[in-house]
């Protein structure tokens, strides 16, 4: 896949942020474990597998929630950073997730909540939820490959 379109990202010394159309989880992690291993090359160290297998999950429930929950998945950007990856996810729908479960902290079963979200919390950092101009929202994380 190639990315639809390519950003600097002039002050992080990293490959830069790249939009690509996605249409599954399956391939926007592909496009991920691509990206990784073309392109992120930190000063001192490689991203070992657990790191990038954690990447790989983070990436695979924020597409999944889009598509179930979010109306839809209505973009996926990448940007990588001196010590990991930035992930957007961009939705279609106005509902934020809720943030009452903390780090570690697991819902309840059968509450109507499953397990995505609080693994997203534990395995991401810096999460930002904003509401696009044109409806729905955007999810950004931090996910550490270091």
């Amino acid at each position: 896949m190639k990315p639809a379109e390519r950003h600097p990202d002039g002050d992080t010394g990293t490959a830069g942020t790249r939009s690509v159309a996605i249409t599954s989880a399956a391939a926007a992690r592909s496009y991920v474990r691509s990206v990784v291993g073309e392109a992120w090359r930190p000063a001192t160290h490689r991203a070992g597998e657990t790191a990038v297998m954690d990447l790989l999950l983070v990436v695979s429930e924020l597409v999944a929630n889009a598509i179930r929950h979010g109306g839809g998945l209505a973009g996926f950007e990448v940007t990588l950073l001196s010590e990991g990856v930035r992930l957007s996810v961009h939705d279609y729908s106005d509902a934020v997730p809720s943030a009452a479960y903390g780090p570690g902290t697991l819902p309840h079963p059968h509450e109507g909540s499953g397990y995505g979200w609080p693994l997203i919390i534990r395995l991401s950092r810096e999460i930002h939820i904003e509401r696009r101009r044109e409806g729905g929202k955007t999810v950004t994380v931090f996910v550490p490959l270091m």
